[in-house]
């Protein structure tokens, strides 16, 4: 057996499978695991009580965690002008308009979000056979076609995170790093499942928060009691 696999092992030796737990018990037992010399990134797995194959029921959004999530995003803005130069001075990585669409038509890739003003859409939709399968097009609905490109870069910038139902129901996202102290993580996985709550769709029926799982990049899942949320 491999030494990560013994990590992997041993960790797993300490995950009660059986158990749902306190989200400040999973927190800590995830903080306790012995992990690689590298930070791990912890992501939150939530199925829900949805069909995603229907248009009523996709649970699609954005939330600015409170702490981040330890890593700074390359974003990019298509934006002339004004809009542009309020760009560059909130931190965007790369601000552009055609110059910019032909760039990345071209194959340039570098980044992680991108934000464009709703006047730079007809260009921007020459991007959607290389943006779309990636999920970086920006979208009114996730705030990311805007004229207050100032605003969402710099929370872009500090960690906001999108979030979006896949197949079998899921949502993935990151919550931070493992090195966060306990209190943070808890707080951004809390912010979290409350943004996921506010995305409920009307029409979903029955339980709509079905399994929380923590785990971090080489881990063990650890299952989270939904009964806080479901009140």
């Amino acid at each position: 057996m491999t030494k990560p696999a013994k990590k992997y092992s041993a960790n797993s030796g300490k995950v009660d499978s059986n158990k749902r737990y306190a989200l400040a018990d999973a927190v800590a037992l995830l903080k306790s695991f012995e992990g690689p010399k590298f930070d791990e990134t912890v992501d939150l797995a939530v199925r829900l009580g949805v069909d995603p194959k229907q248009s009523d029921q996709n649970v699609r959004g954005a939330i600015s965690l409170p702490h981040g999530i330890g890593k700074t995003l390359r974003v990019v803005v298509f934006a002339k002008g004004d809009k542009a130069d309020e760009a560059k001075e909130a931190g965007a990585d790369a601000v552009g308009a055609e110059d910019l669409v032909e760039k990345i038509l071209g194959g340039w890739t570098d980044f992680d979000n991108t934000v464009a003003t709703p006047d730079m859409m007809g260009q921007v939709g020459k991007l959607g056979k290389v943006l779309g399968p990636r999920g970086l097009m920006p979208n009114p609905k996730l705030g990311t076609v805007t004229v207050d490109v100032k605003k969402v870069v710099k929370e872009l910038k500090g960690g906001r995170v999108e979030f979006r139902v896949e197949k079998e129901g899921i949502v993935q996202a990151p919550v931070g790093k493992k090195s966060f102290d306990a209190e943070k993580l808890t707080e951004n996985i809390q912010a979290l499942m409350e943004a996921l709550l506010r995305a409920k769709p009307p029409s979903s029926k029955g339980i709509y928060l079905q399994s929380i799982t923590v785990s971090a990049t080489q881990s063990p899942g650890i299952k989270i009691d939904p009964a806080p949320w479901m009140q």
